[in-house]
C-alpha cells in the first residue's frame, strides 16, 4: 500500500517534462540581446527570431538591453524566471571575456546560465591596406621581430576579442606590436584605409565590404578552418601557428536551471532553421557562417573559451573597470 501511495505521489513529475516541452510555448518568446540596435549581435538575434517565428509559428521578440559591453544584457537574464520565455543572445566578448575584465560582472558563464546551441560563428581577420608593403602575415611577423614594438595595430577596444587575438599571436609568434584601440570597428576600418595604421584586427563583417572592393587585403584568418566566406586567405594555424583558433561565436542561452525538456526544444527548432540554405546565404551576406550542435557541445566551448582568455587576459595585464 505504501509503495502504491508513493508511485501515485511522484506519477505527475514523470510525465511533467515531456508534457512541458510539448504546450511550450504558449505565449512570446524574449531574445535578450545585450548590445544596441544595428550591431552584430542585434542582427543575429533578429534573423534567428524571424526565422524561427516563420518555421514554428512562435512569436519570438528581440529586446535590446544593451550596456557595459554586453554584461548588463546578460546580468538580466540570470534574473530572468527559469520557464524558457527570456532566452538571450550571448557571444565571445560578454560570455568568455567580459567576466575576466570587468570587475563589476556578476555572472559566471557556466555556472548561471543553461547553454542552448551555438548559433553561428565568424573568424577574426588580419587585415591591411591592398598598397601595403606587407603581403603576407609572415611580413608582418618578421618585421616585428626585427624591430619591436614598431608595427601599430587597430583593434575595436582595449579588451574585445578582436584585440584579445592580437595578444594571443603575438604570445605564439614571440613579437611585440603596438595595440591602438578604437571606439569600433568602423573608425578603425576608416584609419587603416586612410594609412594611420598599417594593420587591423577585426571581424570578417565588419571589414567584408572593403574585402570585397579589393581596397583591403586579407592577410589571413584565426578559425581553425579557413572561412567558407573568404576560401582563399589561409589560416593562422596553417602558417606555422598549429593549434590558433579564435572564432567569434554567437550562442542562444537561457537562465540557469531552465527545463531539459525546454532546452531540448528550442535547441531542436533552431538547428532546422540553420540547416536551411536561406539561413546559411542570410548568415554569409553578414559575413557569418551558421554552427548548431548540441547543448553540450555548446557548454564545452563556453567553457573552453573561457578557460582560455582567462589565460590571455591575464598575461596580458589588461583591466576595464
Amino acid at each position: 500500500m505504501m509503495m502504491r501511495k508513493v508511485f501515485l505521489a511522484i506519477l505527475p513529475f514523470l510525465f511533467a517534462a515531456p508534457a512541458l516541452a510539448e504546450d511550450y510555448p504558449t505565449k512570446s518568446i524574449t531574445i535578450i540581446v545585450p548590445f544596441t540596435p544595428g550591431g552584430g549581435t542585434d542582427n543575429m538575434s533578429r534573423l534567428v527570431g524571424k526565422m524561427l517565428s516563420e518555421s514554428t509559428g512562435w512569436n519570438v521578440l528581440a529586446d535590446n538591453r544593451a550596456g557595459a559591453g554586453g554584461t548588463i544584457g546578460l546580468a538580466a537574464a540570470t534574473r530572468a524566471k527559469p520557464d524558457g520565455y527570456e532566452l538571450v543572445m550571448g557571444q565571445a566578448d560578454n560570455l568568455a571575456v567580459a567576466p575576466w575584465l570587468y570587475k563589476s560582472v556578476t555572472y559566471n558563464p557556466v555556472k548561471d546560465f543553461t547553454p542552448i546551441v551555438n548559433v553561428a560563428a565568424t573568424a577574426v581577420v588580419i587585415a591591411t591596406r591592398a598598397d601595403s608593403k606587407y603581403k603576407t602575415l609572415d611580413d608582418v611577423i618578421q618585421a616585428a621581430k626585427a624591430s619591436p614594438n614598431s608595427i601599430d595595430y587597430a583593434s575595436p577596444g582595449t579588451g574585445t576579442t578582436v584585440h584579445l587575438t592580437g595578444e594571443l599571436l603575438q604570445n605564439a609568434a614571440g613579437i611585440k606590436m603596438q595595440h591602438i584601440p578604437y571606439k569600433g570597428s568602423a573608425p578603425a576600418m576608416a584609419d587603416l584605409l586612410g594609412g594611420q595604421v598599417p594593420l587591423a584586427f577585426t571581424s570578417i563583417p565588419s571589414a567584408y565590404s572593403q574585402l570585397k572592393a579589393g581596397t583591403v587585403r586579407a592577410l589571413a584568418v584565426t578559425s581553425a578552418q579557413r572561412s567558407s566566406i573568404l576560401p582563399d586567405v589561409p589560416t593562422v594555424a596553417e602558417l606555422g601557428y598549429k593549434d590558433f583558433n579564435v572564432a567569434v561565436w554567437y550562442g542562444l542561452l537561457a537562465p540557469a536551471n531552465t527545463p531539459e525538456a525546454i532546452v531540448k526544444r528550442v535547441n531542436e527548432e533552431v538547428n532546422k532553421i540553420l540547416a536551411t540554405t536561406e539561413m546559411k546565404e542570410a548568415m554569409n551576406a553578414q559575413g557569418a557562417e551558421p554552427i548548431g550542435g548540441t547543448p553540450e557541445a555548446f557548454a564545452a566551448t563556453i567553457k573552453a573559451d573561457y578557460d582560455k582568455w582567462g589565460e590571455v587576459v591575464k598575461a596580458a595585464g589588461v583591466q576595464v573597470n
